[in-house]
């Protein structure tokens, strides 16, 4: 693979021309933005805030370290130019819980015949993953908010954990203690109301010092326990399905045809035919790149579709629920407070305050 050199990239590059960079490239990059006096790098309590290059988007990363190899990363902006991070792992890789609230990206890896070759990791959804000694390629669109979470930590942390009444699923059982070094990417499906829960607690929390280490690590914990659990009920799925990279494309097609006709979505047989793709691929290649069924996709976008659309105090309940698809403002009063725990009147007005 051939990289571009990030030397005078805003001359050479259309602002949308995908860049690629390794990990020197970003060094350099770094480097160059800096003695054009950019201040990149910015203390804060228990770690540092982290810009991007002004040339590349509005975003960062904050790092937090914690005690005993945790550590906690939020990134969030918009990138200016899409990205392709070409980053080659060290055998000393740690555990990563990654948390989509926002965003997307693509991950190619090389050369490794036990990881997917092409994959992709969404909003709303989660990951668990251990990738030591592997090389990998990760796309990151641009003119697209982001908004992820990482929790990372050494499998050191683990060692002291009695793990023999435990029941998770064996990968990771294996790996925690210290029997197995399987690498592994393991998509989750999406989020749950409680993750999202302390994922907000984590980005808005009210603490500082001491305080802010003990508050952050409790929750880190509590984000380790829900997800492992969720691993751990994930059903018995059929054996994945190979999706190739012309494969991916479809499947974005797919979601995309789902997006635009959400209010009158086609069926299952159409939705296949017009992507190209035959039935099963359609839903387990759904599943396995979105983290849901197409039909979960499909009702998690119409909700999100209704809470904006609430924002307008002028928009009565029957014309949100005729706009996402639904004919029957009870039904959607219904699958609203299923989703959200709280009626569509009751969130419109309290968007008011």
């Amino acid at each position: 693979m051939t990289l571009a050199t990030p030397l005078g990239i805003s001359q050479r590059h259309e602002p949308a021309q995908p860049i690629q960079l390794t990990e020197a490239d970003w060094r350099s990059l770094y480097d160059q933005s800096e003695k054009r006096g950019e201040q990149l790098y910015h203390p804060i309590t228990g770690g540092m805030h982290k810009r991007l290059p002004q040339c590349l988007g509005d975003a960062g990363d904050r790092l937090i370290n914690l005690r005993s190899g945790l550590s906690i990363a939020i990134r969030q902006g918009k990138l200016k130019r899409t990205i392709r991070y070409l980053s080659e792992h060290e055998s000393s890789f740690p555990l990563v819980a990654k948390f989509y609230l926002a965003g997307r990206s693509r991950v190619q890896t090389l050369d490794s015949p036990d990881i997917t070759s092409d994959y992709a990791e969404t909003t709303g959804c989660h990951y668990l993953y251990y990738l030591p000694d592997l090389t990998e390629v990760e796309e990151w669109p641009a003119d697209e908010f982001l908004h992820v979470v990482y929790v990372s930590v050494d499998l050191s942390y683990f060692r002291t954990f009695d793990l023999s009444q435990t029941a998770l699923p064996t990968p990771l059982k294996t790996l925690l203690r210290g029997e197995s070094c399987q690498r592994f990417h393991q998509s989750l499906g999406r989020m749950t109301p409680a993750m999202r829960q302390v994922l907000q607690q984590i980005t808005d929390c009210p603490y500082d010092g001491m305080m802010q280490q003990l508050y952050l690590e409790s929750k880190a914990l509590e984000l380790w326990a829900l997800q492992f659990s969720s691993w751990a009920e994930q059903p018995r799925q059929c054996q994945a399905v190979r999706l190739r990279s012309h494969d991916i494309d479809q499947l974005h097609q797919a979601r995309d045809i789902l997006q635009k006709r959400a209010n009158q979505p086609p069926s299952l047989t159409e939705l296949a035919r017009q992507v190209g793709l035959n039935d099963r691929k359609l839903k387990q290649g759904f599943r396995q790149l979105f983290g849901t069924t197409v039909f979960g996709y499909l009702q998690t976008y119409r909700m999100e579709q209704a809470q904006l659309l609430l924002q307008d105090a002028d928009c009565t309940i029957a014309q949100v629920a005729l706009k996402v698809g639904y004919t029957n403002p009870e039904a959607f009063s219904t699958a609203f407070r299923r989703k959200f725990a709280v009626s569509p009147k009751a969130y419109q007005l309290g968007q008011r305050g």
